[in-house]
């Protein structure tokens, strides 16, 4: 073999290292319980991978890209040249038909839509020293292996501490019989502030309404990683903020920014982990091969979860291959981490299509 073949070999290969090493949770003094998977806040699944006990019985998994990180994370970018219509939570996607531009216009038209549906909700009352609780089911790809192999779908619920100020103590999470808390990120001595990687109701309350602000804070704010486009990874980081109890003005100002991004379209066959099928909205990453779906549902426009999946053949998984995948099912507020609220302010099915 020629030096300068193998030199391009092993600059492939590094480019696959630095890809799966991109989609691995950050390097933490604990190992992360694979029961656990909360796609739907990247802030969750950041400070819980830091904060396990030690399970070394237990091996990684992958997270979603990006928003890890809604959060993360799990992250996508790129024009949309190819897509994957989905078949079923059976560890593929399935392979489907070419997008094109046109698939993208309609697009904005829906994503205005479920703005003002998301506008004219009546406000949660959300005070400093409570919870906002959540409950979802979700799932996401291992790599102990060296192949992306699915985990078995997971109930979690999750209490998040609104306090105000940089925080030592975040919440709680619960999930196959076990409670683990969310400690402050490692480096954040002092505590976590409020942020996009710790979003409290208060912090969301202050964002831009105006989308096109909005837009441009996101842009500036959100982490920057050397093998995504900042396109991606602010579409992957709005998602990670979708799903849980937000102001009304808020969210329909991030529907109305998320139809700026160039490449976002919709994907007409979307569902989430229960395979409740709605309106779904997507982004394709075509540099690393990752497709992102946000799935709402048909009637009220609400936010049923969302999905991952390759949409091009990498070394653990060959395209069509699913990489994450979750379900709403209640939010609510607590007045104590741990205590499920009285009466959630919005529950969703927990079973069956829609």
């Amino acid at each position: 073999m020629s030096d300068k073949s193998t030199s391009a070999s092993q600059e492939r290969h590094g480019d696959d290292r630095e890809e799966i090493a991109r989609l691995l949770p950050a390097p933490a003094e604990w190992e992360l319980p694979r029961e656990q998977h909360l796609r739907h806040k990247e802030l969750l699944m950041q400070h819980i991978d830091r904060e396990q006990a030690t399970s070394p019985r237990r091996s990684r998994r992958l997270l979603r890209p990006a928003v890890l990180a809604p959060a993360t994370a799990l992250a996508l970018a790129g024009a949309l040249t190819a897509g994957v219509a989905l078949t079923g939570d059976n560890g593929k996607a399935g392979a489907g038909g070419q997008q094109t531009a046109a698939d993208a216009r309609p697009a904005a038209a829906l994503l205005h839509q479920i703005s003002d549906a998301a506008g004219k909700q009546d406000p949660p009352h959300v005070s400093d020293d409570q919870f906002v609780y959540t409950r979802t089911k979700s799932q996401g790809a291992e790599l102990a292996s060296g192949k992306a192999v699915m985990e078995p779908l997971k109930e979690s619920e999750s209490w998040t501490s609104q306090k105000p100020g940089p925080q030592l103590k975040l919440g709680l999470v619960k999930s196959d019989g076990e409670t683990w808390p969310i400690n402050a990120q490692a480096g954040d001595t002092k505590g976590t502030p409020p942020g996009l990687y710790r979003p409290t109701y208060r912090w969301l309350s202050s964002l831009p309404t105006d989308p096109d602000k909005l837009l441009k804070y996101l842009y500036a704010k959100t982490r920057k990683v050397e093998a995504r486009e900042q396109d991606q990874a602010v579409f992957e980081q709005i998602g990670s903020l979708l799903g849980g109890l937000m102001p009304p003005r808020t969210s329909a100002a991030l529907y109305q920014a998320a139809a700026k991004i160039e490449g976002v379209t919709r994907a007409p066959k979307a569902h989430d982990a229960l395979g409740r099928t709605g309106l779904g909205i997507a982004r394709n990453d075509t540099r690393n091969g990752y497709r992102t779906e946000w799935v709402f549902d048909k009637q009220d426009y609400s936010f049923l979860g969302s999905r991952s999946y390759l949409i091009k053949d990498r070394p653990y998984g060959k395209s069509g291959t699913l990489m994450s995948s979750s379900a709403e099912l209640a939010h609510g507020v607590a007045d104590k981490a741990g205590q499920r609220p009285t009466a959630p302010e919005t529950t969703r099915m927990t079973s069956g299509k829609s």
